[in-house]
């Protein structure tokens, strides 16, 4: 009686055994590199649009600080404001108009006037003429009175004095007097004059 007795070998896997891994690296898929386009060579109108930019802002910054400084008034304006009043005083366009002091008579051979600045002196000045004669040249108004003696001649004597200027604040004016070579009072006024304009008076002097 034979036996017969087969086996199979079972193959085992050692599971701490190490298994080789293969690292694959995927780099990114490269681009297309554009050149970059030329620049045009338009440097004036580049300079233009900059310069209108700058003065638009420029613009702007100084409406906001109109606006931010409305109604306040600084030192610096004020000195202006007072300045551009007084040259508008000063310059104040007065009518030339030429005044009228009267007729005397007298047997006087000479005249005494004596005038001065009846406001605050602000450097008046004048020139005195007889029958259209400058006798007395470009005086300057004071506070006090100054006297100039003039002969007259028989007949009319027409004495004018002009306004060479209006001083620092205008008209030019003056107070006057004349006197007879006896003293007594011939006449007593007053003028208010623009530049170039003239204050008249006539005496008229008997044999």
């Amino acid at each position: 009686m034979s036996f017969s007795a087969f086996s199979q070998k079972d193959t085992i896997v050692d599971s701490d055994k190490k298994k080789e891994k293969k690292v694959i690296l995927a780099l990114p898929s490269s681009k297309e590199i554009k050149k970059p386009k030329s620049l045009k060579n338009d440097n004036e109108n580049g300079f233009k649009k900059a310069y209108a930019k700058k003065k638009e802002a420029d613009a702007k910054k100084k409406k906001e600080e109109d606006l931010k400084n409305k109604g306040i008034l600084t030192a610096a304006k004020i000195s202006e404001e007072r300045f551009l009043k007084s040259w508008k005083k000063i310059n104040a366009p007065y009518p030339v108009i030429d005044q009228d002091l009267g007729s005397f008579r007298t047997q006087s051979k000479s005249v005494r006037i004596i005038c001065r600045d009846f406001q605050y002196p602000d450097g008046d000045r004048v020139t005195i003429m007889i029958n259209d004669i400058p006798v007395i040249r470009n005086i300057t108004l004071k506070r006090a009175y100054q006297a100039f003696d003039l002969p007259l001649q028989v007949g009319l004597n027409k004495i004018a004095f002009i306004a060479l200027n209006q001083g620092t604040s205008g008209p030019n004016t003056a107070g006057f007097k004349v006197f007879d070579d006896s003293g007594n009072v011939i006449s007593s006024n007053e003028w208010n004059l623009a530049t170039g304009a003239k204050a008249t008076i006539l005496i008229a002097k008997d044999k």
